[in-house]
């Protein structure tokens, strides 16, 4: 049987971070560790932006082209449309275009989280929102009922 490739490295933690009048933003070494020299940012079903490792986007990709096309053509072009590839500059940091920007509504104060096989980018007054909202014991539903 065949075994999927897992990323070595556990994306974690969460860090905040100014977006500069460039539209750039540093990400935490740790996380660049685990993303590689370049990796996929892209939009989010959540409102944030997702930062991808090229084995994980190459592995969405390849779900993506295995199903019919009139099944996944909307999420075609939610994800591909302002994907971008982004490669940290020497003082870490990456330029999100303007449509992600927009999408994700950064201005100045952006939250970047690690949540496991990816990271997240956030507007840090949206993550403080989500997170202020997290219910516990409805995740502990959720989490009895996928088995984990």
């Amino acid at each position: 049987m065949y075994a999927a490739k897992r990323v070595t490295k556990l994306l974690t933690g969460e860090y905040f971070h100014s977006l500069d009048s460039k539209g750039r933003v540093f990400v935490p070494a740790k996380l660049r560790e685990a993303l590689g020299n370049t990796f996929m940012l892209a939009r989010s079903v959540d409102g944030c932006l997702s930062l991808y490792h090229l084995d994980e986007w190459t592995k969405l990709t390849d779900k993506l082209a295995a199903l019919p096309d009139t099944q996944t053509r909307p999420i075609r072009r939610f994800l591909f449309t302002f994907a971008s590839e982004a490669t940290p500059d020497s003082q870490g940091r990456i330029n999100i275009p303007v449509g992600l920007r927009e999408y994700a509504c950064l201005e100045r104060e952006v939250a970047i989280l690690g949540v496991g096989d990816h990271a997240e980018i956030w507007a840090a007054d949206r993550w403080e929102e989500m997170k202020c909202g997290e219910d516990a014991a409805n995740v502990e539903k959720m989490m009895r009922e996928l088995g984990l």
